[in-house]
C-alpha cells in the first residue's frame, strides 16, 4: 500500500490513555486519518507514501486544541492593557468592536489569528464572536479545524444592530455551516449571564440543543459578575444557568474562576465542560480557577488563550507553561498540574471539552491526522529526558516545524502553506492605523 502521508524518525507522544511514547515512531495517513501509529524497528524502513516527512529526531504530538478564543480580536492586540476587566471591556473593547468590526476587518483579523495558531502548533480552536460567517470563511481558507460560534448578546453588536435579531442571526449561521465543511462545526456563544437575558439564554441553548451543538458562555469569570448574579437571582452564576436548564453535556463554560464546591458538583453532575484560560484570567486580575479540583471531579477541562485583546497572543505552549506553574504557586505543591496533565489539557482534554475527542486530541489509529512536529535541535531543548516535560516547560511555539491537519500539511519548515502571511499582516497593520487614528 502507498499511504498519502508518512511521518517518521521522531518520538511520538501519543497522548493515548496510557500516554505511550514511541521512539523512532511512524505515522501513516490515508484519506486524512491515521492508519498506523507504531515504533519502527532499527532495521525497518518507512513504507511508501505520496508525501514523506522526516521528523529528524523531533517530537511528534497531537495538534494542540485552543478551547476558547475570539479570533478577530487580534486586531486589538495591546490596544488597552493593564486595566480592570469591566473598564477594559466597557470603556475600550466594546467601543472598538462597534467602530471597527466591519466584515472585511473581521476576516483579516481571523486570518491573522489562524496564521499565528498554525505556526504555534494549534490545529483546532473553539471560537465565539460576532460576524462569525467571516471568521468561518477565514478558518476554512486556512485549513484549520474549528468549532465556531455566532455571538449572542442583548445589546447592538457588529452584524447584529438590532438585539431582537440575535437568535435569528445565530440560527442562520448554524444552518449555513452545519454541513459546509468537514473541518468546521458551528456553535452558539452567549457572551454571559449578565449581558444576555434569561429568555435569550434559553432560546440560544434551545437552538444549539436542537442541532446537537456546543453552547458556549463566559461564566463565573469575576467576583463582580458573581455579586451581580447573586444580588439579582439569589444564586451563583452556575446555579442560575442550571436553573435555566443551560447546563448539560453540550455546554462549554469559559473561565469558571469563582466557583464554590456546590458549583463544581453541579457542573460535574450535568457533565458540562470547562475552558481554563489562566493567562487571560491572570492578566485581567480575575483570579485563578480551581483547575486541580475540577480535574479531580472528572470534568472535561481544556486550555484556552481567550482573545488577543486580553492575552496578547494565541500561544498554547505559553499557556501550558503558565498553567503548570500558577497552580503550583497557588497550592504550594510542586506535584500539582504535572507536565503530563497539562499536555493532556492542551490536546485530548481540549478535544473532549469541545466535543471532538472521538476525532482528535491523541495520535491513535482511526483518528484524524492532526499532527505537530517540534524541532528539538536547539540549545534550550537539549538534552531531552522527558518529552512531556519538554513540551510544557522548555518548548516554545517557535519550535514548531511542521503542522498537519486532516492529513494535509499546512506548515512545513515553519512556513504556512495555506495562507499569504505577509499580505495578511500588511492588511492588519492598515486596519490598526485606522484604529490608532480614531483613538
Amino acid at each position: 500500500m502507498t499511504y498519502d502521508l508518512v511521518i517518521h524518525n521522531g518520538t511520538i507522544v501519543t497522548v493515548n490513555e496510557r500516554f505511550d511514547m514511541l521512539p523512532n515512531g511512524l505515522l501513516c495517513v490515508k484519506t486524512g486519518k491515521l492508519e498506523r501509529v507504531e515504533a519502527l524497528g532499527a532495521d525497518q524502513s518507512p513504507p511508501a507514501a505520496t508525501e514523506t516527512i522526516d521528523a529528524s529526531g523531533g517530537l511528534v504530538l497531537p495538534g494542540l486544541v485552543n478551547s476558547h478564543t475570539h479570533l478577530p480580536m487580534t486586531l486589538f492586540r495591546g490596544l488597552a492593557d493593564d486595566l480592570p476587566l469591566d473598564t477594559w471591556l466597557n470603556k475600550h473593547i466594546f467601543p472598538a468592536e462597534g467602530a471597527y468590526l466591519q466584515p472585511d476587518n473581521v476576516r483579516w483579523g481571523a486570518l491573522l489569528a489562524c496564521a499565528e495558531m498554525l505556526l504555534g502548533g494549534t490545529t483546532t480552536c473553539c471560537d465565539g464572536y460576532f460576524l462569525e460567517d467571516q471568521v468561518a470563511a477565514a478558518v476554512d481558507t486556512s485549513g484549520m479545524r474549528a468549532v465556531l460560534a455566532q455571538g449572542v448578546i442583548d445589546f447592538p453588536a457588529p452584524g447584529v444592530p438590532d438585539p431582537k435579531e440575535n437568535i435569528k442571526i445565530a440560527r442562520a449561521f448554524v444552518a449555513r455551516w452545519q454541513h459546509a465543511s468537514a473541518l468546521i462545526t458551528p456553535s452558539v456563544f452567549c457572551h454571559s449571564a449578565y449581558t444576555c437575558s434569561g429568555e435569550t439564554l434559553k432560546k440560544a441553548k434551545a437552538l444549539s440543543g436542537k442541532a446537537g451543538l456546543r453552547f458556549q458562555i463566559h461564566a463565573a469569570e469575576t467576583q463582580n459578575e458573581c455579586r451581580q448574579i447573586r444580588q439579582k437571582y439569589k444564586t451563583t452564576p452556575i446555579g442560575y444557568l442550571d436553573r435555566l436548564g443551560i447546563l448539560d453535556e453540550n455546554t462549554l463554560l469559559v473561565h469558571c474562576v469563582w466557583l464554590d464546591d456546590t458549583d463544581i458538583e453541579l457542573i460535574a453532575a450535568r457533565k458540562a465542560s470547562i475552558s481554563h484560560n489562566p493567562e487571560s484570567n491572570a492578566k485581567l486580575a480575575a483570579g485563578i480557577a480551581p483547575a486541580p479540583k475540577l480535574l479531580k471531579t472528572g470534568i472535561a477541562l481544556g486550555l484556552g488563550t481567550d482573545g488577543c485583546a486580553s492575552n496578547n497572543n494565541l500561544d498554547l505552549f505559553h499557556e501550558m507553561d503558565i498553567t503548570a506553574k500558577i497552580h503550583k504557586a497557588e497550592t504550594h505543591d510542586p506535584t500539582t498540574m504535572d507536565a503530563r496533565t497539562v499536555v493532556e489539557m492542551a490536546t485530548i482534554g481540549g478535544a473532549r471539552a469541545i466535543g471532538l475527542d472521538h476525532q482528535i486530541g491523541s495520535l491513535e489509529v482511526g483518528k484524524q491526522a492532526d499532527v505537530v512536529i517540534i524541532d528539538n535541535r536547539s540549545p534550550h531543548l537539549t538534552p531531552l529526558y522527558h518529552p512531556a516535560s519538554h513540551i510544557v516547560y522548555a518548548a516554545k511555539s517557535a519550535d514548531v516545524r511542521d503542522v498537519v491537519v486532516a492529513g494535509r500539511v499546512l506548515v512545513r519548515n515553519r512556513t504556512v502553506l495555506s495562507l499569504d502571511v505577509e499580505q495578511i499582516m500588511a492588511n492588519v497593520c492598515e486596519i490598526a492605523d485606522q484604529i490608532n487614528k480614531g483613538r
